[in-house]
């Protein structure tokens, strides 16, 4: 969209004042695309290790028990997930703070003997996941952030810096003309004046 603007110094001052602001903060938001670059390639590397971390640690859960089916669910009361924010390049993203397990009482005597490592491999392995949809949300933050502030360097960098640039060039010009078609008109008027003032002596 071009900039609407009137041929006068006021809208002179106006245009230089936003192209100013503009120029300012090009820089800035330049390093903070850049930041958001690096850390949501951060962020894709650290989604993966966990995918591959989850992945491993259900076929080894798999391996070793067998007998899933005879774990009594009713083990697991309640589950309370914290989640913190952190801000990374100046955005809030989730971070897990921490997930806290409310175990109901259990008999040892009348229960498998791997019912305990059974509930540590469970808390673990809901802790992950949790983890993982958390990196997920983080990464969507993330590149939402980037293509937002890729897009207003570009808005900055490639139309309005440029067409704020060519209006005040085109409203400099104009005034230029102006000022020289008044002196022009000046001096035609005095050159008049003193042919007149001859011919009346």
């Amino acid at each position: 969209m071009a900039i609407k603007f009137q041929y006068n110094k006021t809208y002179l001052q106006q245009l230089n004042r936003e192209l100013k602001i503009r120029l300012n903060a090009l820089p800035t938001l330049k390093a903070k695309e850049s930041a958001l670059r690096f850390e949501v390639k951060k962020a894709k590397d650290a989604l993966k290790v966990l995918q591959n971390e989850i992945e491993n640690k259900k076929k080894n859960v798999e391996k070793e028990f067998r007998l899933w089916n005879e774990f009594p669910n009713e083990l697991f009361k309640d589950i309370k997930i914290n989640i913190v924010q952190k801000k990374i390049a100046g955005i809030r993203t989730p971070e897990l703070g921490g997930v806290d397990f409310e175990i109901e009482e259990f008999s040892l005597f009348n229960n498998q003997s791997w019912i305990p490592d059974g509930i540590e491999i469970i808390k673990e392995m809901v802790s992950l996941t949790i983890k993982l949809k958390i990196y997920e949300e983080r990464l969507k933050i993330l590149e939402f952030a980037r293509r937002k502030t890729t897009q207003k360097v570009n808005l900055y960098e490639k139309v309005q810096i440029p067409e704020y640039q060519e209006a005040i060039i085109k409203i400099k010009r104009f005034l230029e003309d102006e000022e020289n078609l008044s002196k022009a008109s000046q001096k035609i008027l005095k050159a008049k004046l003193v042919v007149n003032t001859g011919a009346v002596k």
